[in-house]
């Protein structure tokens, strides 16, 4: 009796891992839709100068999307090809960081509301979902222009970036979990750059990805598992994989907030020296190039933000 038992249940054990796995199979191209914003790229010298601002210093576009071997350069605050090819090795796999420049094996084919609907509803040219990694979902009308616009003027380099490549818990993942993100409430149409309160929520959100890096996240999907600003979020260093980071807590919390003691000149004073430990993922170089407004905007809006009482591991760690 008991060896029948057995029998029949290893026979539907199997029938529940054959099936999981053809209907992982089936769900590795699923296709979503979102609308498309109605951005369009403009030639406009202001919004040109803008996009370069901000791809180059607050977006940090550079951090990601320049090649392997340019860090000290973008550390520096200067701009380079963002002909993409970095890889991020996460636990459902490796990620290629796209070409976003103006050649066909970039952004070229690509119009403009393709982008737009990319990076602000997080749904490719092609229907994928895209991992939420980039914060631009809020990014007003007239910034996600101005960026989009630039973009389009970067000189084309012919780079072919691989596609990502899902391990086992990956292609489990992308078959259930993926989902796009889009905005969290209504865009503007503009936000205006001054050193208030109400600037620094747009920076510190929807442009410069505070929130994104300091907030915990689970590396599987992104999807935000902690506090916002209350740090604890795991990264590998990009310079060195033997380092491993812990972003630090930077809600206003008297106990473990990481700049509690920090007044606005202090935290202006501590982006204008830049990167100091060289394997830190902390985009210091494109932030260097951020104005004192905009920093006194950012602190003045952490000073507002819940605190949150967390005692997170060291910053810098060697990877066990």
């Amino acid at each position: 009796m008991l060896k029948k038992i057995l029998k029949w249940a290893g026979i539907v054990l199997l029938l529940l891992i054959v099936t999981l796995s053809i209907t992982v199979a089936l769900r590795q191209n699923l296709k979503f839709d979102a609308a498309y914003p109605a951005i369009t790229s403009s030639k406009d010298s202001a919004a040109l100068a803008r996009g370069k601002y901000l791809v180059f210093g607050p977006a940090h576009c550079a951090d990601c999307h320049s090649p392997s071997g340019t860090d000290s350069l973008v550390n520096a605050g200067m701009e380079v090809a963002l002909s993409g090819g970095r890889t991020f090795v996460l636990p459902v796999g490796t990620v290629h960081v796209p070409n976003i420049t103006s050649d066909a094996t970039g952004i070229g084919n690509l119009k403009d509301e393709e982008i737009a609907r990319s990076l602000r509803n997080g749904v490719g040219y092609d229907g994928r979902a895209i991992i939420d990694f980039m914060p631009f979902h809020n990014t007003s009308d007239e910034d996600l222009t101005a960026i989009i616009s630039y973009i389009r003027t970067l000189p084309p380099v012919h780079n072919e970036v691989p596609k990502h490549e899902f391990n086992m818990l990956g292609k489990f993942v992308k078959a259930f979990f993926i989902k796009p993100t889009g905005p969290d409430g209504a865009v503007e149409k503009t936000v205006t750059p001054d050193s208030s309160v109400a600037y620094g929520k747009y920076m510190a959100n929807s442009v410069a990805n505070c929130r994104g890096c300091h907030t915990d996240r689970d590396l599987k999907t992104g999807a935000f598992i902690g506090e916002p600003f209350a740090g604890g979020f795991e990264m590998e260093s990009q310079v060195d994989a033997k380092y491993i980071f812990h972003t630090p807590n930077i809600s206003p919390d008297k106990k473990t907030g990481h700049i509690k003691d920090w007044n606005e000149t202090t935290f202006i004073s501590r982006f204008r020296k830049g990167k100091l430990i060289k394997q830190s993922p902390m985009p210091w170089g494109p932030f260097s190039r951020m104005s004192d407004m905009e920093l006194k905007a950012i602190y003045r809006y952490l000073q507002t933000v819940t605190p949150i009482e967390k005692i997170n591991k060291p910053i810098m760690e060697v990877k066990s």
